[in-house]
């Protein structure tokens, strides 16, 4: 997934289904979790819920179904959710029993105990969710293409499944799953599962997860969605409106998952689908099994933003076939994910374009290394991190995504890249459904590459230390070089475009790159020439557009604020309006002209948006 998170306002209520239910005691929280998985775990777990999009509430029950080692309490996560009842065996033999939840905590949410006997194996619990279930985001049908329908998606990373279903929300435990939903009618749910490719009749849909799962990947989508097929195991659903222009943007997706299974094995999970999501969307992608959920921002026309699905389809093997066994350990599913999505990139469209793609993602990496450093928090650049008493969210970073990939790429150029493909081939089929810490990588990585080859490399440092070790693999790309240097000219003269430039064919990370050269500011008379030739601002391109603007505000170019206003309105992904609203809120006036925009967007936006641009602005919502 392309970046994260929220938490919102979790209830410190006590919900009991007698009056004499326990207090329950002060818990101790493991890696963000209450849950007492090392005693009792949830195996399956069936859900069956009603939606309603009037109140928007999802009423129901969880059915988890359980391995019990002889203990008298499970323990639950829960966040911002209203419980009704608890009962113990199967469905049509329950019996009620008593439960209590403890104080909340920020972030984390409150634990619910359960009392069981030493033989329970089946817990349901009937509960619905509130205003401030995090995970879910409901949208007006006015707020989206058809305005036909409502909508509803959820987004469980890294801690926000607790928010919409009571679970043992920890991605050491892995579960299947199944669901029975009832939609309205005309409405189409699909979810992280078996999904169906035509709307129901009557709004009931059933749902089977037969791969275990950590539960932040449990997902669901809700809407007037279409489906049309990609090839024998792949497709894209979409409003009606955007699946022509969905079709031929992901044209390729059937070719990224053969070229995938040729890198590293074969695909697990039966079907890779993509859902294009509405624009309140938080993120680029996120690789919720069977069925990626994206950003309309990925259509840009050209499918020059498909890297992007290559990432979450890389997820297939580093994050959901192997997982990280808890959010410290957050680089074993993303770095290996990005250096994944550069080779499906460079097997695909050739190494220049995966080169290109690397190199700016290194100069982010650089970016957000400095910026630790400069704050005093060296520790953030750590690979391997220790965020107890943290919110997940401090891990979400390019430390994670980017110096993890580059520290496999730097292992692939000491080892040679076919001792390090045999290597990763190994390593996605030893621990395929399983999860592992950074320790259990690092003995792995030394009996099976290191050891076995003779190979010394400096894992301490890249791992456990801070900042970017010096033997990083260093990339070079000419087709950068060239535009760099036009973009020294063009601001050292204040020159026309050469007609090269407008010429060729260049892809967006070119163009990156040369709003990039420019520095923090350049002459707004300059931009607006650029801006009368090229029409960066208005490009259509989110990734060229959101830089554009950025160069802008701190240029005081004015004349970018009529398509920034669009942009910020409609489009919700983090990626793009945290950097915008951050350079806004630098000076007094683009601070007061932001919140006015905020004013009118922040319904527009998923809560883990608005948390992160509310702290930004000092906003408070009247």
């Amino acid at each position: 997934m392309y970046r994260l998170l929220i938490f919102a306002l979790v209830l410190a209520l006590s919900f009991s289904c007698s009056e004499n239910t326990p207090e329950v005691p002060a818990m101790s929280i493991k890696d963000h979790s209450y849950s007492n998985v090392n005693e009792i775990r949830t195996v399956h777990l069936h859900l069956d819920f009603d939606i309603n999009f009037e109140e928007r509430v999802i009423t129901g029950v969880a059915r988890h179904t359980m391995e019990n080692s002889g203990v008298t309490e499970a323990i639950f996560d829960i966040n911002a959710l209203s419980i009704d009842k608890v009962t113990l065996g199967q469905e049509g033999e329950e019996v009620e029993t008593t439960f209590s939840i403890g104080a909340s905590k920020d972030v984390i949410g409150a634990p619910l105990s359960v009392k069981i006997d030493e033989q329970t194996t089946h817990v349901n619990i009937y509960y619905k969710t509130t205003e401030e279930s995090a995970a879910l985001d409901w949208l007006a049908a006015e707020l989206t293409m058809s305005k036909k329908f409502p909508y509803l998606y959820t987004q469980g990373q890294a801690i926000l499944t607790r928010t919409w279903i009571p679970s043992q929300d920890t991605p050491a435990n892995r579960i299947t799953y199944s669901a029975d939903v009832k939609v309205p009618a005309g409405m189409m749910a699909v979810m992280s599962a078996t999904n169906p490719t035509s709307v129901s009749d009557d709004g009931h849909y059933h749902f089977v997860m037969n791969q275990a799962i950590p539960c932040y990947l449990i997902a669901l989508a809700v809407g007037d969605i279409s489906f049309a097929s990609l090839g024998r195991n792949t497709g894209v659903y979409a409003e009606p409106g955007l699946i022509e222009e969905a079709l031929y943007e992901f044209e390729d997706l059937q070719k990224m998952v053969d070229a995938a299974e040729e890198l590293y094995g074969q695909y697990l999970w039966e079907r890779y689908d993509v859902i294009v999501l509405p624009y309140s969307f938080p993120f680029g992608g996120m690789e919720n099994p069977r069925l990626t959920f994206a950003n309309p921002t990925l259509i840009t026309g050209d499918r020059s933003l498909v890297s992007v699905i290559a990432h979450e389809l890389a997820h297939s093997w580093s994050g959901n076939l192997v997982t990280n066994a808890s959010w410290n350990d957050f680089w074993l599913n993303e770095g290996f994910t990005v250096y994944f999505e550069n080779r499906i990139m460079e097997k695909l469209y050739g190494k220049e374009v995966a080169d290109m793609l690397a190199l700016i993602e290194y100069q982010e990496l650089e970016q957000t290394t400095k910026s630790f450093m400069d704050a005093g928090k060296s520790h953030d650049t750590h690979l391997k991190l220790n965020l107890d008493q943290r919110d997940p969210d401090d891990g979400m970073t390019d430390i994670a995504y980017v110096k993890g990939a580059f520290f496999l790429k730097t292992l692939e150029e000491t080892a040679g890249r076919e001792k390090f493909d045999a290597f990763l081939r190994s390593y996605f089929n030893t621990y395929k459904f399983q999860t592992l810490t950074t320790e259990d990588f690092i003995a792995y990585l030394n009996e099976n590459l290191l050891d076995k080859h003779g190979i010394s490399f400096n894992i301490d440092e890249w791992i456990y230390q801070p900042g970017i070790p010096d033997n990083c693999v260093v990339i070079h790309s000419t087709r950068f070089e060239e535009i760099q240097t036009l973009a020294r000219e063009i601001k050292q003269n204040g020159s026309s475009i050469p007609d090269t430039l407008r010429r060729d064919q260049r892809i967006t990370q070119e163009w990156l790159a040369f709003i990039r050269e420019f520095g923090e500011e350049l002459n707004p008379e300059t931009m607006r020439k650029i801006d009368a030739q090229l029409n960066l601002k208005g490009s259509g391109n989110a990734e060229i557009m959101t830089e554009w603007f950025i160069l802008g505000i701190h240029s005081g170019y004015l004349d970018i604020r009529p398509e920034m206003e669009k942009f910020l309105i409609k489009v919700g992904r983090r990626k793009f309006i945290k950097p915008l609203y951050l350079a806004l809120s630098q000076t007094e006036d683009n601070l007061k002209w932001a919140k006015n925009i905020y004013s009118k967007a922040r319904q527009n936006y998923h809560a883990v948006s608005v948390n992160t641009i509310d702290h930004i602005l000092g906003y408070t919502a009247n």
